[in-house]
């Protein structure tokens, strides 16, 4: 006999001890699980803790544009790293030393969410418009680079001690969309 003709055999004649009841089963389960997943991941519009990381967010790009190393040194963590339009990483310092230069002119801050990653962590994703400063346009433009002006960020904020710092960072250029 032909050992493919048996094995299909078996297969259609025999069901395995509560077979019709393991699907549904296992579909509850899967839904169950789904659920719970969509709820931890779900913005966090309620839960006080988020609404003011969605403010500190905001409060790091007006540091910036103010050129406020102290204010952005209170929020940022000492082991801060960012990953910004260009894939770069960078450090605090790097941070700090850009804002020191002006980069930022102005911006438009909108359609923030905050995630709950745990009890010590919160994720904040927020769009920007950007306008730059006109050494900032200049520097890029000797490079032969350009800016866009729409971006998606994400700022991880971490619980550390009684304060909240932001610990990494993460810019995603966005294309305007007509």
């Amino acid at each position: 006999t032909d050992l493919g003709s048996t094995c299909r055999s078996r297969c259609q004649n025999s069901q395995p001890p509560g077979g019709k009841m393991k699907i549904p089963l296992l579909l509850a389960c899967v839904l169950t699980f789904c659920a719970a997943s969509f709820a931890q991941s779900a913005p966090s519009s309620s839960d006080p803790e988020a609404q003011s990381l969605i403010a500190k967010s905001r409060n790091v790009l007006e540091a910036e544009k103010a050129k406020d190393i102290s204010a952005l040194s209170n929020l940022v963590a000492d082991n801060f790293r960012s990953i910004d339009l260009a894939g770069d990483v960078d450090g605090r310092q790097e941070m700090l030393g850009q804002v020191k230069e002006g980069f930022l002119k102005d911006f438009l801050f909108y359609e923030p969410q905050a995630f709950r990653v745990d009890n010590d962590s919160i994720l904040v994703s927020y769009n920007v418009a950007v306008t730059l400063s006109d050494a900032a346009i200049k520097e890029l433009a000797e490079d032969n680079l350009t800016w866009p002006r729409y971006s998606k960020i994400s700022d991880l904020w971490v619980r550390q001690g009684g304060d909240w710092k932001l610990e990494f960072e993460q810019t995603t250029p966005v294309r305007a969309m007509y």
